[in-house]
C-alpha cells in the first residue's frame, strides 16, 4: 500500500518575517499553489496560498506572510494515500503537509500528483451535472484584469471560464496572473490591461452527461484542475473540478 511517503516532495518553506514580494517571486516561478511556514525549529505553521499573494499589489511591498497564514493539512509520512486524498479534501487544499510527530515540516504531498492515483484505482461512478458547481463565476475577454483580481479575492475560486457571446473561449486562473508579471501593475493602476493578454486557451470541456471518470481523464491527461461544463447549446452550465470528482468518495 502507498503512503505519503512515496508521492512526497519538496515544497518551499517561508517564515512568519518573510516578505510577501518572496513567496509571489517563488509561486510565480514554480509548479505550487501554496506554501508552507515553519518556525525557526522547521515546525509547521500552516501555509500560504496564492490568493493570499495576490492581495498584495506593491512590488516592494514590506508585508510579511504572518497575517495571511492558513491551518495545513497535516499527514504523516506513513498515511495511506487515500487518507491524504481526504486531509486535502478537507482543507480544500492543492496540497498536505508531510510532519514528523513533533510537528516538523518533512516535505509535501501535491493534490496533482496524488489525483492520478486515487481515480486510477476504481472506476469512479456518476455524471458530471452529479457534482459540477453549478452558475460559475465568468468573466469576459475585454475584462479589465483588475476584475479577475477582485474575483479571486471575493469568491476564493481559483480559475475563471472566459466567456464570449455565450460561448466559453479561454480560461483564466490565479497562475496566469502571476506568471504576467507586468500586470501586477496593471492592476494597481487600474490600466486596461485585459483577460485575453493572459487567458489560456484552447479549452478543455465536458457536458453535463459525460461520465465524472471522463471528466477525471481529461484533467490528467491535459493536466488541468478545472474543466468547464458545457451543454449541448454550448452554453456554459457549470464547472467540475478535482475536488467536485472526489467529493464523497474518500474517507
Amino acid at each position: 500500500m502507498k503512503v505519503a511517503l512515496d508521492l512526497m516532495v519538496e515544497i518551499p518553506t517561508l517564515h512568519y518575517d518573510d516578505y510577501v514580494t518572496k513567496a509571489r517571486s517563488i509561486l510565480r516561478d514554480d509548479v505550487f499553489r501554496e506554501l508552507y511556514v515553519v518556525d525557526e525549529k522547521n515546525r509547521l505553521r500552516g501555509y500560504l496560498d496564492i490568493s493570499d499573494v495576490l492581495r498584495v499589489m506593491d512590488t516592494k511591498s514590506n508585508v510579511t506572510v504572518k497575517g495571511f497564514v492558513r491551518e495545513a493539512a497535516r499527514v504523516s509520512r506513513e498515511t495511506p494515500l487515500a487518507e491524504v486524498g481526504a486531509a486535502i479534501m478537507n482543507t480544500r487544499t492543492d496540497s498536505a503537509a508531510v510532519v514528523s510527530e513533533d510537528g516538523v515540516y518533512q516535505g509535501g504531498v501535491l493534490f496533482s500528483e496524488l489525483f492520478p492515483i486515487l481515480i486510477s484505482r476504481r472506476t469512479i461512478p456518476g455524471r458530471v451535472e452529479d457534482v459540477m458547481s453549478r452558475e460559475p463565476v465568468t468573466c469576459a475577454p475585454d475584462d479589465p484584469i483588475h476584475r479577475i483580481y477582485s474575483l479571486i479575492i471575493a469568491s476564493g475560486f481559483t480559475a475563471f471560464p472566459v466567456v464570449q457571446k455565450r460561448e466559453t473561449i479561454g480560461i483564466v486562473s490565479r497562475r496566469d496572473l502571476l506568471r504576467a508579471g507586468s500586470v501586477r501593475t496593471s492592476v494597481k493602476n487600474q490600466a486596461d490591461t485585459t483577460v485575453e493578454r493572459v487567458m489560456t486557451t484552447p479549452v478543455i470541456s465536458v457536458t453535463p452527461d459525460d461520465t465524472i471518470a471522463t471528466a477525471s481523464r481529461l484533467m490528467v491527461e491535459h493536466d488541468v484542475s478545472m474543466l468547464p461544463v458545457i451543454d449541448e447549446k454550448k452554453r456554459l452550465v457549470g464547472v467540475i473540478d478535482r475536488h467536485d470528482v472526489l467529493s464523497g468518495r474518500l474517507p
